[in-house]
């Protein structure tokens, strides 16, 4: 929590680093004294607050988080926690609490100089004094996740005068969800428009305020009340409906889509760099920029997707033995290659066979997942080239690991043979939108309408109305182009409690992938200890790693080390 967050958050809207001192007025820099007056300026200094959701450990780089989950495997960012090997040490987690704390002082900070801006007036205060709690409630929130019970500082904490006095307890889980229930309330009641001009897209709405206070509510198996917050989400005033094509949602093409309820926004291009890292860590060596592969599809999530028809998919209906054999998977999935590795010798028979499979999955399958004999739009020597996904052996039998400069993919960690991720990943360049690794053009959902309609599913199943949860999950499903749920044959049958939350476990897999939601899913399910604690292997049978998830301590990640250090009034979480 650094006394120069103000300026930090101007500079951040002009594309500056440099960092001045808050003191400096009334000279040459802005300062708490000098800013803030009138609304213009108070504006300015609330979009500083959205700036700060990018930062790398907030939301910057949230999608990585699904690697530990049953969705994704993943290496080097975030590895220590699916390998059971993360202490109070591990960089991440203090990186996460001071970036959750900068937005929190940022929005007092906001909240407080708004409050007290002398040239505004009452209703414009009161909207935009809203919209900052809206972004104080979604921070705390997203600590309280991870971290569980919270210090609390409000708008009565002023840097420049506590700076050296920021040395609460932590309140109990309770308290703090009460304090970001009361901010969503005070945003609810503070008039936050319906929708914003296009101008303004991505700033807080009615709608975001509700669809926050409703997974709170979620959170905590609130369902009745959390029915209530999302259902006024639905209101037809707000405008939101799910964006007619899937893929198009999580390429530039989708920005401006009335499907997101609360984005980060996110731009490229030439002199326009501001985005977060989708392409970096989830991307390929075959992608714009030449990226990293961090986090890679599961094999699990890969033949969790079904058929269009709503049929389970199971590698031995088409190859029996698949499964349990090795040698099958071998034939099946392996190509040979020249020694040199620049072309296909043979080709196995049954290549077309899975091509063909592919077609008949549930559409977010090929719009998530780059899987065997696709074709992925690459990047390679500034041009573009596609790019042939394959497993391959050279002419004595031995493992090839392909690479781009022929016209094959390449997984940046060595020996895994897994999926790749396609969901937010630059196809060639696209056109031009994408002109840096680090800052892909795509707009981060931090909710949206696909995921409140799997959320009041859950809800209405939770509380007796499984014709309604059928409901929601079946829109999403609509969208997907996937057949509804209790439609016919048996394999659609949802009915009891446990038969619809099973299909809102795997709906919310199939459709939220990629977005760093599903390991906050399986703790508040308590189901982390029950799927984490196994082997990861790769889609040709090969094992990646072992996976640790103890139930006693995992669930909550450890308050960072340096912070107890600095302030000893912070206790500890459980079993660390």
């Amino acid at each position: 929590m650094k006394k120069n967050i103000l300026l930090l958050m101007l500079a951040s809207l002009t594309g500056f680093t440099a960092c001045y001192d808050l003191d400096r007025a009334p000279f040459d820099q802005p300062s708490s004294s000098t800013f803030w007056k009138n609304e213009d300026q108070c504006e300015q200094g609330l979009m500083g607050i959205y700036a700060t959701f990018k930062k790398d450990d907030l939301f910057g780089k949230q999608f990585l988080l699904d690697i530990n989950s049953d969705v994704a495997s993943g290496y080097d960012q975030y590895e220590a926690l699916q390998l059971g090997t993360c202490t109070p040490a591990t960089g991440f987690l203090n990186s996460k609490w001071q970036n959750g704390y900068n937005t929190v002082q940022a929005a007092n900070l906001a909240i407080r100089s708004i409050s007290e801006a002398p040239d505004i007036d009452a209703t414009t205060r009161t909207r935009l004094v809203g919209e900052a709690k809206f972004l104080r409630a979604l921070a705390y929130f997203h600590l309280m996740d991870y971290f569980g019970g919270l210090p609390l500082y409000d708008e009565k904490t002023n840097l420049e005068t506590d700076i050296n006095s920021l040395l609460l307890t932590r309140s109990s889980l309770e308290e703090t969800r009460a304090f970001i229930i009361k901010d969503l309330q005070d945003a609810a009641a503070a008039g936050l428009p319906d929708k914003w001009p296009a101008d303004k897209y991505g700033r807080a709405t009615g709608s975001s305020v509700y669809a926050l206070l409703g997974k709170v509510r979620l959170y905590n198996k609130e369902y009745n009340e959390a029915i209530t917050a999302f259902e006024q989400v639905l209101d037809s005033k707000y405008g939101h409906a799910l964006h007619p094509d899937f893929a198009e949602l999580f390429s530039p093409s989708g920005k401006g889509s009335s499907e997101m309820i609360f984005c980060i926004v996110n731009s490229g291009g030439v002199g326009r760099n501001y985005g977060m890292p989708f392409a970096f860590f989830a991307g390929t060596r075959n992608s714009f920029g030449s990226c990293w592969n961090n986090t890679v599809p599961s094999t699990t999530l890969g033949e969790m997707y079904e058929y269009k028809d709503g049929r389970p998919f199971d590698w031995d209906e088409l190859f029996p033995g698949f499964n349990a054999n090795t040698d099958v998977r071998e034939r099946v999935l392996r190509v040979t290659v020249n020694n040199a590795g620049t072309a296909i010798l043979n080709m196995p028979e049954e290549a077309q066979k899975v091509k063909d499979m592919y077609e008949q999955r549930d559409p977010r399958f090929a719009a998530t997942v780059i899987a065997p004999y696709m074709i992925y739009k690459g990047w390679y020597s500034n041009a573009p080239k596609d790019m042939l996904f394959v497993f391959a052996k050279n002419e004595s039998g031995g493992i090839m690991n392909l690479n781009e400069a022929n016209g094959f993919m390449r997984n940046n960690r060595g020996g895994w043979e897994t999926y790749f991720w396609k969901k937010f990943i630059p196809e060639y360049n696209w056109d031009g939108a994408i002109t840096d690794r680090a800052h892909t053009p795509v707009n981060y959902p931090v909710i949206r309408l696909a995921d409140v309609y799997l959320m009041l599913a859950e809800c209405y199943n939770e509380t007796g109305d499984r014709v309604k949860a059928v409901e929601y999950i079946n829109r999403v499903r609509a969208r997907a182009g996937v057949a509804a749920i209790n439609s016919g044959p048996d394999y659609l049958a949802a009915q009891t409690k446990d038969e619809v939350f099973r299909r809102i476990f795997r709906e919310r897999a199939f459709e939220l992938a990629n977005e760093g939601l599903r390991d906050s899913d399986l703790r508040r399910w308590r189901l982390s200890h029950q799927l984490l604690n196994k082997d990861d292997y790769g889609i040709t049978g090969k094992r990646l790693f072992t996976r640790v998830f103890k139930e006693n301590r995992d669930y909550l990640w450890p308050v960072p080390a340096d912070e107890i250090d600095r302030n000893k009034k912070l206790d500890q979480n459980p079993g660390w």
